[in-house]
């Protein structure tokens, strides 16, 4: 054994996790960082709120990423779900009965372009 891989071992714990172990671990860690974007988006909607009469809400959310220094991959699911929540006061709900409050949704027509192409 060469005194490189004394002191850099090719990994760090001499078992593997078994695969069930694994997958609870990957499930914690979903659970884990979902908890952590809901707590950010929380948080930048109270701060998009505090500053709501000094500066406009993208401004907002721009000062709130900045300033947390939260990496880019990250920052934009923050920035996502934050305008998703600010955008619901602002559109109506859909039901799903279709009532009066509802939103007409155009009609998709997925096989419309298919028929044409086979008839082409």
């Amino acid at each position: 054994m060469s005194l490189l891989s004394k002191l850099f071992p090719e990994n760090l714990f001499p078992r593997k996790l078994s695969a069930d172990a694994e997958q609870r671990l990957r499930l914690a860690q979903a659970r884990a960082e979902e908890a952590l974007i809901q707590t950010h988006v929380d948080n930048a909607l109270m701060f998009v709120d505090t500053l709501a009469t000094d500066v406009g809400y993208e401004r907002a959310l721009d000062i709130y990423v900045r300033e947390l220094a939260v990496p880019d991959p990250l920052a934009s699911v923050i920035a996502t779900r934050a305008l998703v929540a600010l955008g619901e006061a602002l559109v109506p709900s859909v039901t799903a009965e279709g009532g009066a409050d509802s939103v007409p949704m155009p009609a998709i027509r997925l096989d419309e372009a298919a028929a044409r192409r086979r008839r082409a």
